[in-house]
């Protein structure tokens, strides 16, 4: 790991990681501010990545294999180091509550259990004018490594390495007004899918497996065969 960048200077720009409660409904937007970890140190790297997912359905025609099929985009993932250091106040218990705030991350929030919708909070990494990174996502992992500690057990230093994944969201263009994109999309089927996983993929919501059902007149879910071509609605489409 390469040394942190810190250290003021004019017009310096510190990263943040602002973490809020999460939506209500499915596509609702972030509940209020829980909390921000403010970077002492801005990350000395951060590492993007975006994926799609191709499916090639074997075809005797082609004899070079079946041309591949594009079934969707997959969430952006960002990972990224928080360095938290306190060895200049051994009293200070500032990084302990650090750690705890990004351990909260995967931790259900007791206002979405009184809400019945139960999650852990949504957060949003932003650092100055880098906008590739500045999208609503939920933490999957955080790992805090402890390097120093006072004479009493107090954490004084700690690196977090944090694993975010973007909350999907509607294609652009996909507003019915706009005439851009249509608002539906197609969906091959492959071994292994269900109803239910697919409601879970495309709207974050297994129970809505009634939706593609209804806009595909399937009347049994579970004679779902390989190959299938279903109809996808837009998320608000049948939505409660």
């Amino acid at each position: 790991m390469a040394a942190p960048t810190g250290g003021k200077a004019a017009g310096l720009s510190r990263a943040t990681l602002a973490i809020h409660q999460p939506p209500t409904d499915l596509g609702g937007a972030m509940g209020g501010l829980m909390g921000e970890v403010k970077f002492q140190f801005n990350p000395s790297q951060v590492q993007l990545g975006r994926s799609s997912t191709w499916v090639v359905m074997p075809a005797i025609a082609y004899t070079r294999g079946a041309p591949a099929k594009f079934t969707g985009a997959q969430p952006a993932s960002l990972q990224l180091e928080v360095f938290l250091d306190a060895s200049g106040t051994p009293s200070s218990n500032t990084v302990q509550k650090q750690v705890d705030l990004l351990l909260s991350c995967c931790e259900v929030t007791p206002q979405s259990i009184a809400s019945k919708a139960p999650s852990p909070p949504f957060v949003k990494f932003s650092w100055g004018s880098f906008s590739t990174v500045q999208f609503t996502a939920y933490v999957t992992s955080v790992n805090a490594n402890y390097t120093l500690f006072s004479p009493n057990g107090m954490p004084l230093r700690a690196t977090c390495t944090l694993s975010l994944t973007e909350v999907a969201t509607n294609t652009k263009g996909q507003n019915p007004t706009s005439g851009a994109l249509s608002a539906r999309r197609v969906h091959r089927t492959v071994a292994g899918d269900t109803l239910a996983s697919l409601a879970w993929r495309e709207y974050g919501d297994a129970t809505r497996w009634r939706v593609i059902a209804e806009a595909n007149e399937i009347d049994d879910p579970m004679r779902l065969r390989p190959g299938t071509e279903l109809l996808l609605p837009a998320s608000s489409e049948g939505a409660a």
